[in-house]
């Protein structure tokens, strides 16, 4: 998938409203991620992100503060990327 494919409006709202999770603390990544990328979101960041959104909510948080690193299905290059801009401090 290329990086700089970037994604329809309707797609990023869409994706917004999936990311709402139940812990203030995994929304609070989510938000600053999107105040961060969303006038620039590739499909391969929307990939990561959707992988990333099927995980329980605590085990989301793992590796949003670096508890755990990615396992299995997990373990690859688009969700890595994601989560290091998930990580980056404001």
């Amino acid at each position: 998938m290329d990086d700089t494919t970037r994604v329809e409006p309707s797609v990023v709202s869409r994706l917004k409203w999936s990311c709402r999770r139940g812990l203030l603390e995994n929304d609070l990544f989510m938000e600053r991620f999107f105040r961060r990328y969303e006038e620039t979101l590739t499909a391969r960041q929307v990939e990561g992100l959707q992988l990333l959104m099927d995980l329980a909510d605590n085990d989301l948080l793992d590796l949003l503060l670096a508890r755990k690193d990615p396992e299995g299905s997990l373990d690859i290059p688009v969700v890595r990327d994601v989560l290091v801009q998930l990580r980056q401090p404001t």
